[in-house]
Order: structure tokens, then sequence, then C-alpha cells
């Protein structure tokens, strides 16, 4: 027997308002045949009114402990990833605590932008597996609308809104039983500036506006995510054609598609959900696991693959068994 941190829950919400391609067009200059062209991109959800990263955390929280069967005060750790927390401090991680009763546990916030939901379920992993905690919500959510410059065609049709957990419990299982089997990370401070924000409390006591090299950021992250992914499986122990579904941060379909590509992995086992609600930074990975475990393509049993690139640049990849 192995202790494993195995899923048993996941959830994802995303805001209330929808905004389409079109109606992003009427205020900037761009088109839908633009955007979907060069992104796959057609709809994205933006925060209105008393949403926030911290109340789109709640709610994806909430259905994942549903999911779970379990009750918030059985969660002895909370791990939030997130780049747009609701304040600078205390962690956002700590309003999704209180709000599910589970005080008095251990509670933070990750920041590896969309790279942040797979430094979560790492660290999580490594937690649970180390007796600090039986359980686990592991959470990205993020209101990227409100570090976007909508001036900035290039990058505010980009990204959207939204959130996604999973509940995670220590188990002894079988070597070939569920849970997170392997979890590799990576981080290049070299590259930090092809994508960032330009504010920060300690540099200009400002929030800042999301800046972005498109193309050298798509180019580096083919090779990264390639990369990740051979030393994941590697580390896990399996081939490709052994993965059942390849769940990835979605940031655009041409990377999507030019990784699937790279490492020799057929599109039809990959989730994919950026057509929906666009680059929802760590909260994506999330969203598109809860979206396949509900709609009935990921089942008990099947060997998933997570990855993510992000800001900074940090990247990773995670092996599990459902």
């Amino acid at each position: 027997m192995i202790r494993r941190s195995v899923l048993i829950g996941t959830g994802s919400v995303l805001p209330k308002r929808k905004v389409s391609n079109a109606e992003l067009a009427e205020k900037v200059d761009t088109s839908d045949e633009w955007i979907v062209e060069r992104t796959g991109i057609r709809n994205r959800h933006i925060a209105g009114e008393g949403e926030t990263t911290g109340t789109l955390a709640i709610a994806a929280a909430q259905q994942a402990l549903a999911a779970a069967g379990v009750d918030g005060k059985d969660i002895g750790l909370i791990v939030l990833a997130t780049a747009t927390p609701d304040q600078t401090f205390p962690a956002t991680a700590t309003k999704v605590q209180q709000a599910i009763g589970a005080n008095g546990g251990i509670a933070f916030d990750v920041a590896a932008v969309c790279s942040g939901f797979l430094y979560a379920i790492s660290v999580a992993d490594s937690m649970l597996r180390t007796g600090m905690a039986q359980r686990a919500l592991v959470i990205g959510a993020e209101t990227m609308s409100r570090i976007l410059d909508w001036e900035d065609r290039t990058t505010c049709v980009l990204f959207g809104d939204g959130a996604g957990a999973v509940v995670l419990e220590a188990r002894d299982v079988a070597e070939d039983g569920p849970g997170v089997i392997a979890s590799k990370l990576h981080a290049d401070g070299a590259h930090g500036d092809l994508l960032c924000v330009d504010g920060g409390p300690s540099s200009t006591g400002t929030v800042g506006h999301l800046r972005m090299k498109g193309q050298e950021v798509f180019r580096h992250a083919v090779v990264n995510l390639a990369n990740v992914l051979a030393e994941v499986l590697d580390a896990a122990g399996i081939e490709p054609k052994d993965v059942d579904w390849v769940v990835p941060h979605q940031a655009n379909q041409r990377i999507l598609d030019a990784t699937a590509r790279k490492f020799g992995l057929p599109p039809e086992k990959v989730v994919v959900t950026v057509d929906q609600h666009a680059n929802t930074s760590a909260a994506s990975v999330p969203l598109a696991l809860d979206t396949a475990v509900r709609d009935g393509r990921i089942k008990p049993g099947q060997l998933l693959v997570l990855e993510a690139m992000g800001g900074g640049f940090t990247w990773g990849a995670c092996v599990l068994r459902t």
C-alpha cells in the first residue's frame, strides 16, 4: 500500500455575465473571426458587482464539497491559487475557510499565475502525504478582468473570470490505485517580462495591468509544456498511450493543438473548454477538469495529466488516477 492524495470531488463556477466576441468587438478594434482564428475563444465570463475572486472560490468550493460528500469542517487544509486576490492580505483562502466552517485548519494562497493550480495541488499533495491534514480543498480562482487594459485588444480578448476546486483525501491505496502519482514544477524568472502585470503594492502602489508579448509566450509554452509532460510521465512510469485524458491550462487553442502534436497526443484525448471561458489563469485547469467530470468524459480509474504554464515563467504537470 502507498499513501496518496485521492481526488474525491470537483466543482466550478463562472460569473453570471457572459461576454461574446461580438460584444467585445463593439468596444475594441477586433472581430469574432479574428479572435476565434487566433485563439479558439468564443465567450468569456466577467465578474460583476458583488462577484470577487473570493465569492467565486467559495461557490466552487461548496460544489466540490457537495460532490465529495464532505462537510466544510472536515477540511484541514485549503490552498488557493490566484493572481487576483480580494486583498493583498489576508489570504483569500481564509475567506473560503470562514465561509465553509473550516476555521482552525491551514489556509493560504499560492501565486504562480496560470500554473497556480498545479503548484497548489502539488503543495497540498505533499502536505497530505506527510500527515499535515487528512482532507484538502485545492482551488484556482481569478477575476482577471480586474487587471486587464480594456483598450489593449491583444490582451483583453484573451482572459475571463471563474473558479474551480477539488477535494483531495489522504488514503492508503494499492500501487495501481487512485490518487496523485507524480508532479513536476518549474520556474524561470529570466522571462518574467514576457507575461506580467505592470504594478504592485511594493513597486508602484497600484494594481497595474496585464502585459504580454504573445508570440514569445507561445513559443516558450509549446516547448516547456511538451518537456514537462515527458518529465512527469517518466516520473509516473507511464507512456503517452496510457493517458486517458489531458486536462491542460486553457489559454489558447493553438497552444493546445501544438503541444498535443509535439507530444504525439491525439486531440480527442485533450479536454478543451477555452472556447467557453477564455483564459481564466489559475482557474482554467480545475474548470476544465470539473466540466469533463460532470459531463461523464472523466470516469473512475482513468489516468489524467494536468498541465499549465503561466507568467513568471512558471510551468508544471501532474499525473493522477481518478
